[in-house]
């Protein structure tokens, strides 16, 4: 079983994990390494967690291939799988690109001394990481004290949830090659094609719904054992958390703000017809008089 000080010894990984990010940075001038290893902390926080339930129990021998154990299997795959692939598609386009505006704006906002800023920017990454991450403390914990006897509405329900986080895995995959193909067919057009053209975020749609599958799968242990609720369901507070950084603070906010400086008014005809966030049927856009 876990305990409170894996989850501080994490804390501490992350935190020199962000800031040797940060003098990477430094040297480089690309603050959009942060979301590259931002990602990737996601799937070692997962690997650690769900490796350490894993292999040790409270008496210190290797759990069996009980049902709980291969919950906990299934579970660190679909987190690893979510990570790597974002990890790897960030790693790929921050290498090959310029700094993102995002951060453009950000190191003429902070001057005369964005190093110092970004450090403690990067630092909040390192918490909002590790904050998340306890998602995975609370599923592997979960699952690992379910009885071997876990059926019915417990296993419906854990399926559920991994169905629904490769789901979403799929969706971000798609709406991502869809964006860069349009980028490289249209420079400097918006993209209102597949997915897009149902909503101006549906990257960061699927990213939320993917946080829906861990509490899902955290309530398949309490609902199998009549009902009962536990610590774990503190998980549910994950998917709010990833809603209102994505809605309202490190997401849409910033990625309009620099659609609409670089692409005006075509951008602003696109919000206007656009559901933001929840995908929708686009409507026509008011006549300009």
């Amino acid at each position: 079983m876990l305990t409170p000080q894996h989850a501080w010894l994490m804390l501490l990984f992350c935190s020199f994990s962000m800031i040797a990010t940060w003098y990477w940075q430094q040297r480089c001038r690309n603050a959009g390494w942060v979301d590259v290893v931002w990602s990737a902390l996601m799937g070692i926080q997962a690997l650690l967690y769900g490796g350490f339930v894993l292999f040790k129990s409270d008496n210190s021998k290797s759990l069996s291939m009980s049902t709980p154990s291969l919950f906990v299997l299934l579970a660190l795959g679909l987190a690893l799988l979510w990570s790597g692939r974002l990890a790897w598609y960030l790693f790929w386009r921050v290498r090959g690109e310029a700094e993102d505006g995002r951060y453009q704006a950000l190191r003429q906002l902070w001057e005369p001394k964005p190093g110092l800023k970004f450090f403690w920017f990067f630092l909040a990454q390192a918490l909002i990481a590790w904050l998340l991450g306890l998602s995975f403390y609370l599923l592997f914990n979960s699952l690992s004290l379910a009885d071997n006897t876990a059926t019915g509405l417990q296993s419906s329900l854990f399926f559920l949830g991994l169905g629904l986080g490769i789901g979403a895995i799929v969706g971000e995959t798609i709406s991502d090659r869809q964006l860069a193909r349009h980028r490289h067919q249209y420079p400097g057009v918006t993209c209102r094609s597949g997915l897009w053209r149902y909503s101006r975020h549906p990257n960061y749609f699927f990213e939320w719904l993917h946080w829906l599958s861990y509490p899902l799968m955290v309530s398949s242990v309490y609902w199998g054992q009549d009902g009962e609720v536990g610590w774990g369901l503190w998980i549910w507070l994950a998917p709010v958390i990833m809603l209102i950084f994505l809605y309202r603070i490190t997401g849409i906010p910033y990625t309009e703000k620099q659609a609409v400086k670089s692409r005006g008014d075509d951008y602003r005809r696109y919000q206007q017809e656009t559901s933001a966030f929840f995908p929708w049927w686009p409507k026509a856009s008011p006549p300009n008089f």
